[in-house]
């Protein structure tokens, strides 16, 4: 009787917890805190497998930071982003999801990837400089895999899902593009340091 009463009073705080994090006026609070966290635990994995593999010598909180931070930005861009398009496009039909399908990877994909290089040019030496070599080395390369990874998963995202759950869906699909992302980002500094040691 005690164990089942404790389960009915942890589901129902747990609904009510769910049901206040997902309301229109927090929700803003929780896409972005989602993405944060996504984006930080991202880094967290591709550091523990460099380390594992030996192409860092030590953990890098830092890095591990200005990636986090770089998940606000996306987090802010995807949930107004998520908004505006289903005040646009309304309906479930294929042919609404397709809409919203290639407005997305042909309008946000490219505007979160680049923000994604500006937050995180902003902690940089040189930060303009930072940023135009980052897009010149890298941009293509993540709008390539976002082709792989987004389409199949934002048909899911566009005709099962309400607005105040996309963005919680992606990050949950997020989290393995997020170590990719990681890869890529920090892929140069790793073949410099190489670079050096063999010298």
């Amino acid at each position: 009787m005690l164990i089942k009463r404790f389960i009915n009073n942890s589901y129902k705080a747990y609904k009510k917890l769910i049901n206040k994090a997902f309301n229109k006026k927090n929700l803003i609070f929780t896409n972005v805190l989602l993405s944060v966290g996504i984006s930080t635990t991202g880094d967290l994995l591709e550091q523990c497998f460099e380390l594992y593999h030996k192409e860092i010598d030590d953990f890098d909180p830092k890095r591990t930071a200005h990636m986090g931070f770089s998940g606000m930005t996306a987090g802010i861009i995807c949930h107004h982003w998520y908004m505006f398009l289903d005040k646009v496009i309304t309906g479930r039909t294929i042919d609404m999801v397709v809409k919203k399908l290639m407005l997305d990877q042909f309008i946000c994909s490219p505007i979160v990837i680049m923000s994604f290089f500006a937050t995180i040019a902003i902690f940089e030496e040189n930060p303009f400089e930072s940023f135009s070599e980052e897009v010149t080395e890298k941009f293509w390369v993540l709008y390539r895999a976002e082709w792989y990874v987004w389409p199949p998963a934002q048909v899911i995202n566009f005709y099962l899902l309400p607005t105040k759950y996309r963005v919680l869906y992606d990050n949950t699909i997020s989290l393995g593009y997020d170590i990719y992302t990681s890869q890529i980002k920090h892929s140069r500094f790793r073949k410099h340091s190489d670079d050096k040691k063999e010298e």
